[in-house]
């Protein structure tokens, strides 16, 4: 059985004049720049934690690396005992 999957592309610009007509409507001209202001901030928040995050997993990934080279070191030092 074959199923057929539909995407959708990014809107139109005909599509993108209704979004804005409609947003204009529902909220009016005054608060239009306070929805872009707190959607900006949203938007740099968001990026603010990204890059945080991907610091903090690129650091634990050296602190893995150092751990684990700190290890093989350890057991290339201490050879086991052999039994003659």
């Amino acid at each position: 059985m074959k199923t057929t999957l539909l995407a959708f592309g990014a809107p139109g610009m005909q599509e993108m004049i209704v979004i804005f007509l409609i947003v204009l409507l529902l909220f009016g001209a005054k608060k239009i720049p306070e929805l872009a202001r707190g959607v900006g901030k949203g938007m740099g928040e968001f990026k603010k934690a990204k890059t945080e995050f991907e610091r903090e997993i690129k650091e634990g990934e050296e602190e893995g690396k150092k751990e684990w080279e700190k290890s093989e070191d350890a057991s290339d030092n201490h050879p086991a005992k052999s039994e003659d």
